[in-house]
């Protein structure tokens, strides 16, 4: 099933690749979507896919040695037709 979510990570979450690390299991999962700093330190993402993919891509980043997530927010947004890519804000 096609699910639409919004993300704020918090913790070392700037400056250690997040972003593009995001991207880039994104695009080899066929997500859309986006992410973006935030003047806090944290992260905001929408992710755009199959639910299972999504989950995967979390797994993804925070696999990362650098990355350090202490809080995830999440909720659940409409689809967003016509998407095609996930891009770095």
């Amino acid at each position: 099933m096609i699910v639409r979510k919004h993300f704020r990570f918090t913790g070392r979450v700037q400056g250690v690749g997040f972003r593009y690390r995001a991207k880039y299991a994104a695009n080899g999962m066929g997500i859309t979507g986006w992410a973006k700093n935030q003047t806090d330190g944290s992260v905001e993402m929408e992710a755009q896919g199959p639910e299972e993919a999504i989950n995967r891509m979390l797994v993804m980043i925070n696999k990362s040695d650098y990355i350090v997530i202490d809080s995830i927010d999440s909720c659940e947004l409409p689809i967003k037709e016509g998407e095609r890519s996930f891009y770095v804000i």
